[in-house]
């Protein structure tokens, strides 16, 4: 049906409105079209090889497409304009409101449309190299890659620069990226988590994030100067673990040099810089000392820091993470955290989450369900009904963990009570003390112990004093599956102890990957060690800058905390002395399964030559360190009415 205007009759065809219209803009469509056909047949001042020999295909239909919307305009404006002195037509009803708006507006639009098309066509000069690397609070996380954790790579391959397996020739220009061309077996043979072999030539990109240039990499390493866990070790173990820290500079600079020798870093090199901290180790691993933590961490960006090597506590990585530095070594943290801190925070220490379930199935299928007897227990409670408790560091974090492992056991009808006790090492004595005399007040049979490597220490002896002999479960974590760390616990407490290790059957320390590469830095610069032996956690030291330097390598030349994580996230998993190494979006942290142990007083360790070592069990599904998962944990308890695989002992 058609409306009629009541004054002249005339039709409110779309027609003449679409010529009202165009009419007013034809001469600003013909501009854009300029522009277009200027960036089209033009070339920028980017070099030759970042253009194709003739015009862009994309700006020519742009510039089609306007061209005719300029020319319909004009056909319109004179077949509409109409005699002078006609009565001009009104538009009426909604129209009326969208043709005012666009009449007041298209002009800005159209002025916009012409600077953009200037802008994106016809660039003056050449992009800047240096990708953006804000801070994770802009939400920035370098040049390529996506925030929590959901891009990778092809598995085995670089995230960035790769070809896939065959040579290509890197350009003569310095702004042409150079290529990583796969090659065969891995980076270095024989070394278990070596990532594959890559090959590179050209041009590494330059400045791809914050702390990283064409020939450099530059690490943080904060030195504390107080009385940490470390430190309390070595004074109860003696000597033989007293590192300064000169020793751990030492080694960690012999460490590097080894990687940088021998993995694929592009053309860089791995640069150590230390400094002493404000910060607290042993207060921020109780939660506090946030303000010196971020202080250190503003230090550590100072320093032009692309990651930090020490991130040893939630303060200080989470100071390093708002400063968008990458941190590596944090102790124990859950999974949302790590999930919260993509793609930043990495640690050799097992995610909390994982650690807790790990160690829930183990309990739930070796020693549930409740009641059943506490064969490795001591004294009046040697095979009395099993009743369990889990103690854990009054710590959120922590905690949180430690509820993910109390409700595996109450939905498999094995509850336990969870005590914590303050990681506090001027009073974990006393704590100790009374805490052994609730859970022997309480008829506690079975102890499952999150702990930092010392409480036990004091725990086992106070134990020892009060006539308190429980089942004792180490969950694999803190040091505490370590034979030298065992060594220190009081022996008629700690004879029966059994758990899971993440760790194969400990060799010589001289055997040790870790000692092998820093042997082997030292060779490449003698100046380094001036023929002085590693710290005695020269294995530890290792390990994490083993799983920095593999992210390196395996992010590509194009180096940034996303392209790290994507690399990762592509790292072919492999299995060594450490257990299980891959990542994925659900996993930051290592290793990824573990073995049961038994502690033998009796036994001489083959790490260190001392009497006390955890040994394999001999039968059974666990027999010869078969690995396991929390998901396939055997049930030896139920299905096969066996329990824990290690030795029962008689009295």
């Amino acid at each position: 049906m058609t409306t009629t205007n009541g004054t002249s009759g005339a039709p409110l065809g779309a027609s003449p409105v679409y010529g009202r219209l165009l009419r007013g803009y034809a001469a600003a469509a013909a501009a854009v079209l300029a522009v277009v056909l200027v960036a089209a047949f033009v070339p920028s001042k980017l070099p030759r090889s970042a253009h194709s020999a003739g015009p862009d295909s994309t700006a020519v239909i742009l510039g089609s497409v306007l061209g005719v919307m300029a020319l319909a305009g004009l056909a319109l404006f004179l077949a509409t304009r109409g005699t002078k002195g006609a009565v001009r037509r009104q538009a009426i009803g909604a129209f009326l409101v969208h043709h005012r708006l666009l009449r007041g507006y298209a002009p800005a639009v159209v002025l916009v449309a012409i600077v953009t098309l200037v802008a994106v066509l016809v660039p003056s000069t050449a992009p800047p190299l240096v990708s953006s690397y804000a801070s994770p609070k802009a939400g920035s996380l370098g040049s390529t890659g996506t925030s929590g954790g959901q891009t990778s790579a092809q598995t085995g391959q670089v995230a960035s620069g790769a070809t896939a397996g065959t040579s290509g020739t890197a350009g003569s220009s310095s702004s042409t990226p150079g290529t990583a061309v796969a090659c065969a077996g891995n980076q270095v043979p024989g070394d278990p988590y070596s990532p594959p072999c890559v090959q590179f030539s050209g041009n590494n990109e330059g400045a791809t994030a914050k702390g990283v240039t064409a020939n450099t990499i530059t690490v943080s390493a904060r030195i504390t100067t107080d009385q940490n866990f470390q430190n309390t070790l070595a004074q109860l173990a003696g000597a033989q673990l007293q590192d300064t820290n000169a020793d751990n500079e030492r080694t960690l600079n012999a460490i590097a040099e080894y990687f940088n020798t021998h993995f694929q870093f592009y053309g860089r090199k791995i640069v150590i810089k230390y400094f002493t901290g404000q910060g607290s180790l042993a207060n921020e691993l109780q939660g506090y000392g946030q303000a010196q933590a971020e202080a250190d961490a503003a230090t550590a960006e100072s320093l032009g820091a692309f990651a930090d090597i020490t991130a040893e506590s939630e303060p200080y990585a989470t100071a390093l993470w708002q400063d968008g530095i990458m941190g590596f070594g944090d102790p124990y943290m859950p999974n949302f955290w790590h999930q919260q801190h993509a793609p930043y925070d990495w640690s050799i220490e097992t995610d909390g989450t994982d650690l807790a379930t790990d160690i829930g199935y183990y309990v739930v299928n070796t020693l549930c369900p409740p009641g059943s007897p506490a064969a490795y227990a001591g004294g009046s409670l040697k095979n009395a009904p099993r009743k369990f408790a889990g103690i854990i560091p009054e710590n959120e974090l922590y905690v949180t963990s430690g509820q993910v492992f109390g409700s595996i056991m109450s939905a498999h009808g094995c509850p336990d009570t969870q005590f914590e006790y303050t990681l506090d090492l001027g009073t974990e004595s006393q704590q100790a003390s009374n805490l052994v005399a609730q859970l022997k007040a309480g008829g506690y049979t079975t102890i499952v112990c999150g702990c930092d490597p010392i409480f036990p220490v004091y725990l086992s002896g106070a134990a020892a004093q009060q006539d308190y002999f429980p089942e004792f479960v180490e969950i694999g974590a803190a040091l505490v599956d370590q034979d030298y760390v065992g060594q220190l616990y009081n022996q008629q407490f700690y004879q029966d102890a059994f758990g899971i290790s993440p760790n194969e059957q400990a060799v010589p320390y001289t055997q040790t990957l870790g000692y092998a590469a820093y042997q082997v830095g030292c060779q490449e610069d003698p100046s380094i060690c001036s023929g002085q032996g590693p710290s005695f956690f020269v294995n530890i030291i290792y390990e994490q800058f083993d799983m920095l330097s593999i992210g390196i390598q395996m992010a590509g030349p194009d180096l940034t905390p996303a392209n790290f994580q994507k690399g990762m996230f592509a790292y072919p998993a492999r299995d060594g002395p450490f257990g299980l190494w891959g990542w994925s979006p659900s996993q930051y942290t290592t290793p990824n399964d573990f073995r049961e142990v038994c502690w033998d007083p009796g036994a001489v360790s083959a790490y260190n030559g001392k009497q006390g070592a955890y040994e394999q069990v001999a039968g059974g599904p666990f027999a010869n360190g078969a690995r396991f998962t929390a998901s396939n944990v055997p049930d030896t308890a139920n299905a096969q009415g066996m329990g824990p695989g290690c030795p029962v002992p008689s009295s």
